[in-house]
Order: C-alpha cells, then structure tokens, then sequence
C-alpha cells in the first residue's frame, strides 16, 4: 500500500496536435507521458518543444581520450530552431546550468556550450542534429554529464535534455549482490555478473515522468522511464535495481512495496528490445520518511548485465516526516484497556479518494456528466449550474479562478466546484479521460459514484479531481485483488483495506494539504464504478463485512498488508521505527523459498490466499498477521 513538481520559473510544454501524425512510433510516448513535464524551460516564451530520439557515439573513454556524441531532435513545438540569429539553437551544460565541463574540449563554441544546432534551420516536425567531441578528463571514474537544448535569450527547449553515465578508464566492476539464495523459480532475478561483459550494451535515457518530486514523508512516487536501447545487443529481460546492489542495506529509503526484493526495483520481460528502440518502464519508489532532500538512484540491467549509461537519478524533496512512522495508533495503549472493546456505532463515514490529477492528460481540463440530475455548486454552497441527467459540463482551474461551461459560454468563480448527483451514489463519467488512451490500461476506468469535486492544491501548483463517497462504496471499486480469488481471502483483504482507510479518515493527516483522504493511486488502488462492475464477488466480500475494521486496545489499527514474503512477516521495528505491538513478525510456510514483494510487515497476501484456500476463515487470517487485536463492527452500511 501505500508527483510530479515543476523548478520554479518552468513552464509544461504542450505537444501540438498537428505533428502527432509525424511521431510514428512516438505516439506511446504522447500517450503514456500525456502529463510528461519538459525537461527544461526557463522563459515563458511558448513555441519551443524537442524530442530527443537518437543518441549515438561511445560513452566509455580513456583518459585522455578525445570522441564526438551525436544528438539528434525532433522539433515538435510551433517555432522553428536556427543556427543564427539572436534566437540561436544550440547545447549548453545543464544540472547545473552553465558549468564547466569535465569533459570540455577546445572545440567547443563556449566552455558550457558545446555546440550551436547542425542544421540553418529545422521547422516543426523536422529533425535537428547536433555533434560534437568530449575530451575525457585524466583521472579514472565514472561520470554523468547532463546538456539542455536552449534558444538563445528565448528558452530552454522542453524535452531537449538529456543525461549520459560516461566511464573513463577500464570497465568498472559492479559488484555481485549478497542476496539470500533460494530454490530456482520463474520470478527470481539473475544476479548481476561481478565482472559484467557489457561490450555491446550502451543506453541512454530519453524520457522521464517526474524531474523532481516534492512529496510528503513515506508517500508513495509512480514513476516510468524511458530508455533506449543505443548498444548493438537486444535487451530481453530488463530489470531496474538499487546501484551496487550489494550496497543495499545503505540505499532503503527508497523502498516501496510493489519491489521485487531490497535491491530489484521492477524486472520487464514483454517484447524484445533490440538497438535502436526504445523501452518504457514503469515503477513505483517511496519517499524517506523524514524531512529533507534526497536523490533516488537506479540501474537498468539487462539480462543481468549492467548497461552503461542506464542510471536513472531523481531529486526528492520531502516536505514533512511521516506521520504514521512515528505515531501508529496516535497514543500509547494502556494496560488497563478491555481485552473486548466496546465500541458504540457511528455513521458510515464519507472518504475523500484523490482519483485524478487534472493536468495534459486531460488537456487540463474536466468534463463531466451524470447518470441523474445534477447540481453544480462552488465551495461556499452557492448553486452555479443544474444539469440534466446526460448532460455535460467542462470545467477548469486558471490564474486563482475556477472556470466552467455548462453550453452557455466560459463563467468562472473564486471557489472550487462540487458536481453534486440529486440521487445518492448516481454514476458520473469524466468523458475527457481514459486510461486505455493515457494509460495503457485495459478499461477506461473513468466512472465514479457520488460526488466529484475540482479542487486546486496551491502547495504543489496542481488540481485535483476528487472523488467524495461513502466507505463501504470505495471498497468496492479496489483492485487490490482478483474477483476470482477465494472468498474469504477477499474478506480479509477488504477489512484491512476498510481498515487503512478509516485510520486515515480519523486522522485526516496524510493527504490534509491536498484535501482528500487517500490516494487512488499511491494508497489503495482505486478504480472506480467500473471496477465494481466487473468485480461482482469483491461486492459481496464487502456486503458481508460491511463496517467490520480492526482495533487494538479499542482503537483503529493500521494495517499493512504486502504482495509475498520470504517465509515469515517482518516486526514494523524491522523496517520502520519504532515498535507497534500488533505487527510482530509470524511464520508464513506458504511463502518458504521464494523471494520477498513488499516491505514484508502486517499481512502476506499470498499467504493469506494459501490459509483461505486451506480452509482458514477471514477472522482467523486476520488474528493471525495482527496479533493480539480485535474485529469490532462499527458502521451499519
């Protein structure tokens, strides 16, 4: 269980309609990377946008040793680059700005320039080429040099950057993993040769979905790359793993649950890529739980080689520690607590689910309509629009003002908007989003019960579309698990999922200054009515628990839960801070021999659905991974 921030003073770029044709195989780039900030931008001068498409020439030098990198650019912006004028395209030193080179050569235009653009001029949809010598410098290493495509006195060019790892000297070893051995299986990840063979394996990373994330303590950062394959071997299996894995102990802070083990991040096996394409990966990391910055660092392996000039490296700022590291029950359990709480019955409570950044994805923008009537009102309770039942109205959040167009014209208001259905837990569709277009994904997954509200975050320069239901609703669009999984292993799952959420409900601290509750994505994977509609027997797990939650000494308990262990779960002391009195560490025998997914406290998942398919009721599973706690009703639905 368990963002993307632009530098101040950068603007996002816009990719321009007219050349989308003109991407060929590009066009994955345009749709999974729809929300893909520009790499570089420094003025506000609009017009400028490139696409780094090849990269060519050898990243390993003596030293000494004097080579030329090419660099070509796809213009797709509006204006076109030239090599004269007062607008001149050309590479500067980047990360930071205007440094002196390491590798600077006497050649070079200007000790941070490299070089001005090949090309007299190259207009919208042409390809612009770069070229010029790196001098290697004479002491040994490896070094990560990063250039930016810039229009002179006008704009660093969005997309026109771009980092290579550069080794001087002999090949580096990169150490062999002290991981613990176990039985072969399909799912265990090659070790990474001590003395790795990577003639013929080069990369370069092009694409990035996140250039700095500013996150709270422990929040989990989705993040895809995008490498391309630049060596002359294809790439079959491809993994993305913590640097020097045998240094992992001391590179945690990263950690998420969805990780393969410690050090292996994510392993791709789909396709072949062979020199020249081009390979999109997505993983997840987590931010370290205290305040301060940091910067995450992964490798690319291929088939257990590591590939020169594959490392991924990306700043993070966190804003404030975790809260739930330090504080897991938010008080003390007293000895004198009843071994049976007694706890009265509350309202249903209604859960504030974050569903979808409202960025290029969606042309920045919403349009919205519901099953039934529907109210438009502004954060104050002023009525601003009725809707009938199909029709749609597009809204928006531009220079401190919310904008809407219910077919009338463009009006606006100074407070955010709440789409209000007159029937309770109506179906509204955002109809500008789907996640088959955007995503990849199988389903649009773009219908939602209840109430929606556009709501802008001036902490993180960012809008919101928030989804507003009641718990037992939320539930039951989760694809934590299967619709086929066994019944009371749904059970399970879905009371410490009531329970996560109703821990963040009370506390109303983890998301607070985004105004929402949980994240439909960082959190508990939610997916709205659609997935609802395809999980009828998760419905029914819901149905038989509703308002059923964990406590421990009569108070809500956090209840993690993790994809396998190792053989046994892990005490929260093992992997956090501090000591919580219910997750201790338990035998899982289901899990003997195979590779750990996830942080490893609270639950197993698999081992959950080996002891339900064993006959184990839920109750039992659960008394079995959170000790000592009780099952207590607390809602009718």
């Amino acid at each position: 269980m368990e963002t993307f921030c632009q530098e101040e003073g950068e603007t996002r770029g816009k990719k321009n309609p007219f050349f989308q044709w003109i991407l060929g195989f590009f066009v994955i780039f345009s749709l999974l990377f729809s929300s893909f900030p520009p790499a570089v931008s420094a003025a506000p001068l609009k017009g400028y946008e490139a696409l780094a498409v090849a990269v060519t020439g050898s990243l390993s030098l003596k030293p000494g040793e004097t080579k030329t990198l090419s660099v070509s650019f796809l213009n797709i912006g509006s204006n076109a680059w030239t090599n004269d004028g007062e607008t001149f395209a050309s590479l500067y030193t980047y990360d930071p700005k205007y440094r002196t080179s390491p590798f600077q050569d006497a050649s070079w235009f200007k000790k941070d320039q490299p070089v001005k653009l090949q090309e007299k001029t190259v207009k919208p949809g042409e390809t612009g080429h770069v070229s010029f010598l790196l001098h290697a410098p004479s002491t040994a290493g490896t070094y990560r040099e990063t250039f930016a495509l810039a229009a002179e006195d006008a704009a660093w060019i969005p997309g026109g950057q771009f980092s290579l790892s550069v080794r001087v000297g002999e090949t580096l070893k990169t150490p062999s993993p002290s991981v613990p051995t176990a039985p072969p299986s399909t799912n265990s990840i090659p070790p990474v040769s001590s003395t790795p063979p990577t003639d013929g394996y080069a990369a370069t990373v092009l694409l990035k979905s996140v250039k700095k994330a500013v996150v709270s303590g422990g929040e989990a950062i989705p993040f895809t790359i995008g490498i391309k394959n630049t060596g002359t071997k294809s790439w079959n299996k491809r993994t993305i793993q913590l640097p020097g894995v045998s240094m992992a102990s001391n590179q945690t802070d990263f950690h998420h649950s969805s990780w393969l083990d410690p050090s292996h991040v994510i392993t791709k096996q789909e396709g072949v890529i062979t020199p020249g394409g081009l390979d999109l990966i997505p993983f997840t990391f987590a931010a370290p739980s205290k305040k301060g910055t940091y910067a995450a660092r992964f490798v690319l392996a291929a088939d257990g080689v590591a590939v020169p000039g594959g490392e991924i490296e990306i700043p993070v700022e966190v804003t404030s520690d975790a809260p739930e590291v330090y504080d897991p029950l938010a008080q003390t359990p007293s000895s004198e607590s009843p071994s049976v709480p007694t706890v009265s019955l509350i309202d249903e409570p209604i859960i504030r689910v974050g569903v979808l950044i409202v960025d290029d994805e969606t042309d920045d923008m919403i349009r919205i309509t519901c099953a039934n009537d529907f109210d438009v009102k502004d954060g104050e309770g002023h009525l601003v629009a009725e809707m009938k039942a199909g029709e749609e109205i597009g809204a928006f959040y531009k220079k401190e003002r919310y904008w809407y167009n219910r077919g009338q014209g463009l009006e606006a208001t100074n407070s955010y908007l709440r789409f209000l259905p007159r029937q309770e837990n109506t179906i509204c569709t955002v109809t500008n989003f789907d996640r088959r277009k955007t995503r990849n994904a199988a389903n649009a997954d773009n219908t939602f019960r209840n109430i929606l509200e556009l709501r802008y975050n001036p902490d993180k320069n960012r809008t919101w579309l928030i989804n507003e239901l009641p718990i037992e609703a939320y539930l039951r669009g989760l694809a934590e698990t299967s619709n086929l999984s066994h019944l009371n292993f749904q059970k399970t799952l879905i009371t410490a999922a009531r329970t996560y959420a109703l821990y963040h409900w009370e506390r109303a601290t983890k998301h607070a200054n985004e105004f929402f509750h949980v994240d439909a994505y960082a959190d508990q994977v939610y997916n709205g009515y659609g997935q609802e509609a395809r999980t009828p027997n998760l419905s029914r797990a819901v149905t038989e628990t509703a308002g059923t939650v964990v406590t421990y000494s009569g108070k809500t308990a956090i209840t993690p839960y993790f994809s396998r262990s190792d053989g046994r779960t892990r005490d929260w002391s093992e992997v956090w801070y501090g000591t919580v009195e219910w997750l201790r560490s338990v035998p899982a025998p289901c899990d003997a021999g195979k590779t750990l997914w996830g942080h490893g406290v609270g639950m197993s998942a698999s081992q959950a659905l080996c002891m339900a398919n064993n006959g184990k009721d839920w109750r039992e599973i659960l008394t079995y991974f959170y000790t000592g706690i009780d099952l207590v009703k607390r809602w009718n639905e």
